[in-house]
């Protein structure tokens, strides 16, 4: 009997805590909490194969979401820190995705409640682990994208990372790409996002921007203004005549992207400009009154 197979086994003794099964050879524990359905002395039932903690070997009517011959989408259940990720497996103990297959960089690891696309490894001694998938196993399973998909919405989950970007897995099996001046902030490994089609390659592979449309950023960034002036008492020392360096550091736009969400915060009458500074409109209705 081999930890990480499945095995047809009979069952051959029942005792207090659960089962004995057999193969005719040697025997094996199944606890009654690793029991899913009615059986009893005599049985065949298939069962799969694991070692606890006291390095025993064990069987389990739990059918584990991905084995050592598959890949599957697996939930993060808990993240700890010296350690790595945790996965639910689909057995009564969950599976570790160890820190050292994680990203370098902390504040990208999954969070609770992310997937992770993962086999299931077994150590020589019977032990549990979880590999993410490599990009060999991954890129078989892709489907080519089409041109129709061009500035299309897709919807994807985060499985590999490299210092240009982040690769995607949709739901339909495209594999897309999102470089890194493509996103405001760099998702995590594991989370799925929703991003704009700006490129359907040769390949079949797509190019991802997680950026905002023009009309779209143009909105948050005057919504961005206003907050600050609101913070401010609706008033702020800043124009479009202001100094780039000092608007990037303050609002983290350029100054082309700072004059347009002026224009149309003025444009909507919503602030005036007067001796290099900005006031809401109604600031000087309040006034004048």
């Amino acid at each position: 009997m081999i930890p990480g197979t499945f095995e047809k086994l009979i069952v051959d003794e029942q005792v207090d805590f659960g089962f004995f099964l057999t193969d005719g050879d040697e025997r094996v524990l199944l606890h009654r909490n690793e029991i899913t359905e009615e059986i009893k002395e005599g049985d065949q039932i298939e069962v799969f194969l694991g070692v606890d903690s006291l390095d025993r070997l064990y069987a389990t009517m739990k059918k584990p979401l991905i084995t050592q011959d598959t890949y599957g989408w697996v939930e993060v259940v808990d993240i700890v820190d010296d350690m790595g990720a945790f996965v639910d497996i689909g057995l009564s103990k969950d599976g570790l995705v160890a820190r050292d297959h994680l990203p370098f960089l902390r504040q990208v690891w999954p969070e609770v409640g992310d997937k992770l696309y993962c086999t299931l490894k077994v150590s020589q001694n019977g032990k549990f682990f979880v590999r993410l998938a490599t990009e060999e196993i991954v890129e078989p399973l892709m489907n080519d994208a089409d041109r129709t998909l061009f500035n299309k919405e897709v919807t994807g989950t985060v499985y590999r990372m490299i210092v240009a970007g982040s690769f995607i897995i949709t739901p339909e099996g495209y594999k897309g790409f999102i470089h890194s001046s493509q996103r405001t902030v760099e998702p995590r490994l594991g989370e799925t996002v929703t991003g704009r089609v700006i490129d359907v390659k040769e390949d079949g592979t797509i190019n991802v921007s997680l950026l905002p449309r023009k009309h779209e950023a143009l909105s948050g960034d005057a919504e961005r203004i206003s907050e600050y002036m609101e913070l401010r008492g609706g008033a702020m020392p800043f124009t479009d005549k202001s100094d780039p360096e000092d608007i990037q550091e303050r609002f983290q736009l350029s100054k082309a992207a700072f004059k347009r969400a002026l224009g149309h915060l003025m444009k909507n009458g919503r602030i005036y400009q007067k001796e290099g500074w900005t006031y809401f409109t109604e600031t000087k209705k309040e006034e004048q009154n």
